[in-house]
Order: structure tokens, then sequence, then C-alpha cells
């Protein structure tokens, strides 16, 4: 007792320690990690109460609740990383359902040997992209692992967000006539994450998308009446999304592709590993979907928004008892553009 309380009075070593399993046990050391990193860069009046909950003020309106948990690998690629990302894909899987959110909870899952310096790097990260995105890091958890029981690191995170009063979007309120557009570029994610993976053999410039799209989402909310829906593309790509729209409101959807935005490098990167853009993972992409007169208020108000900037409108609803996606091609063809079978790419968020 004598020894590890002299270890734990000096202060952690960010720089060469490493994770270690009395870290998540509920002492003095926890205690320390928590106080010297977690309390530290995701400080405010809510987490500050030290409590085993947070005491949050109750607003006006419903509530909106999403959760997801982060596994991706590598845990740092270009563009973002775990961190930046477990903040991002909550806060936009509360934003798309129309509500603005407050509240994020955070959970890690940490192997004994994880480099402490790794952690230092995604609890700032975590903490600069809640910042960013106007909420607050509230209440968390730290489990630590034995070595080799993990892969170094997973991050949960719940998200809470306030629906502001007679908003209501869903995926099942969709109409045939109704427009489709995407927020930008798709695939970006996905490309990012897998040119960075061992032994792929091909290099690319191409950037995580990663955004936290609250602010976005907002603008829509405001500016356009017959909003219908909205969804971020994530895992399963455009194709898997539009599919469980279509699925959801019982129509049919039809795509122009050549108006559907993907760069250069990410079709290249794609040819290469033999994968469709349509079902590659997005992280800072949305959908919107409306009426037809409210169509190109909804695509002015996406390009005036620096995420939103090369924003299209890429397709519309339409009768069809099948609920079948099509996708008008280039060459003047059709095409089904079917839910995603498998796992195209694991580990990607």
């Amino acid at each position: 007792m004598t020894s590890e309380k002299k270890h734990y009075q000096r202060p952690v070593n960010f720089k060469t320690g490493k994770v270690e399993m009395n870290f998540g046990a509920g002492g003095k050391a926890s205690a320390q990690l928590i106080s010297e990193l977690f309390a530290k860069y995701f400080s405010n009046e809510y987490l500050d109460q030290g409590d085993d909950g947070a005491r949050l003020p109750c607003p006006e309106g419903e509530l909106i609740m999403a959760t997801d948990s982060h596994v991706v690998s590598p845990i740092f690629f270009a563009g973002g990383d775990i961190g930046a990302l477990s903040v991002h894909g909550t806060v936009n899987d509360v934003a798309v359902c129309g509500a603005v959110p407050k509240y994020l909870s955070a959970g890690f899952i940490l192997e004994e040997g994880f480099p402490l310096s790794d952690l230092k790097r995604i609890v700032e990260s975590m903490a600069e992209a809640a910042k960013e995105a106007g909420v607050y890091i509230v209440t968390g958890d730290t489990k630590v692992v034995e070595r080799g029981k993990a892969d170094g690191i997973y991050i949960n995170t719940c998200g809470v967000g306030v629906l502001p009063k007679g908003v209501r979007l869903s995926g099942s309120f969709c109409k045939p006539g109704d427009v489709i557009a995407i927020s930008g570029d798709i695939g970006d994610h996905g490309v990012a994450v897998m040119s960075q993976r061992v032994n792929l053999g091909f290099e690319t410039n191409v950037e995580s998308d990663s955004a936290s799209l609250n602010r976005l989402t907002e603008k829509l909310v405001k500016g356009v009446p017959s909003l219908r829906c909205m969804r971020d593309p994530t895992r399963g790509g455009l194709g898997t999304t539009l599919n469980e729209i279509a699925s959801q409101s019982n129509i049919g959807m039809v795509l122009e592709e050549d108006r559907i935005p993907v760069k250069e490098s990410v079709e290249a990167a794609c040819e290469f590993l033999g994968l469709d853009p349509l079902y590659v993972a997005n992280e800072g992409k949305l959908i919107a979907i409306c009426a037809a007169e409210d169509a190109e208020k909804m695509l002015a108000i996406m390009r005036e928004d620096p995420l939103g900037q090369n924003a299209q409108l890429i397709g519309r609803c339409i009768e069809d008892e099948n609920h079948f996606v099509q996708m008008e091609t280039g060459f003047g063809g059709v095409r089904m553009v079917d839910w995603l079978t498998g796992e195209q790419l694991p580990r990607i968020c």
C-alpha cells in the first residue's frame, strides 16, 4: 500500500506512461487519471459537480437521445481520430432528428498498456470537438481490460438534445414528388480510414469529412418549411441510408448518377479496392428530403454553410410498392441501388 501511495502522488506520466489496470479500479489511481485528464479537459459546470450523475436543467420541449460506440481502426486517421469522431457521430445522430444537441456522456474502454500520450491526445480532440459543436460532456466512465482483450481504446458516447416545439422529422414522412439532397462529396471518411490501414498498397490525400452538422441542421429546420427527413449516411453509406428511408416511408426513389458528388481521388481509391462509393461511410454529410417547392431553398441553405458548399439535389421520391431505390446512370440506363449486404468496410467508425 505504501509503495502504491507514493507512486500515485506523482503526476500521471502522459509522455511515456501506459494505461495500467488500476486506472480502472476505482481507487486513487482512477481518481488521479480522472482529475488530471478527463476532468481537466472536459471541465464545465455540469461535469464539475463531481457526482455519479450530472444535474441538468430541464428544457422545454421533447428530448432526443442517441448513443453510439466507436471502434475505428486506426484510431488516428487523416482528418480526424476516434475522439473527435465519437463526438461528431453522436452530435449528428441527435441533430438530424431536428433537435439541438446539448449534452454528451463518454465511456472509455481502455486496454492495459495503451499509451497515455495517445489517450491524452484523444481526450484533447474530444474536448475541442465538443467545444466547436457547442455541447457539454457532462458525465463519463472509464474501464480497463487486460492486455490483449481489446484493441487499445473503444469509446461509447450518448447524446441528448432538445426538439423545438412543432418540429417533427422522420424517415417515415417522405412522399412521392419529394426531392433528395446530399450536403457534399460522399465516401471521404471511409477512404481516408482505409488508406491508412496496413498492407493496402495505395496512397491518397483524401481526408475524413468527420464534423458536427448541428449548425447546418438547425438552419435547415428553421428555413425549410416542408423538410421531411434528415439522416447522416454513416455505415452503409448513401445507398443503404436511402433504402432505409424508402422502406420507412413506403416509397421508391430515383437518383441521378451524374448529380451525386464524389471526389476523383475517392473514385480512384474505390476502384482500386473494389468498392462502390455509394456504400462507403461518411461522417460529416447529411441527406435532406423536402417537398419539391422548397428544394432550391434547401439547396441554397446547404451551400451557404461551410459544411455544405458542394451540396447537390440528387434525386426524387416516387410511388413504388416495392420501395426500390434506382439510379439513372450516365449512360442512359437504370440500375438498382440495393441494401448493402455484408460488411464492406469493417471498423470504420
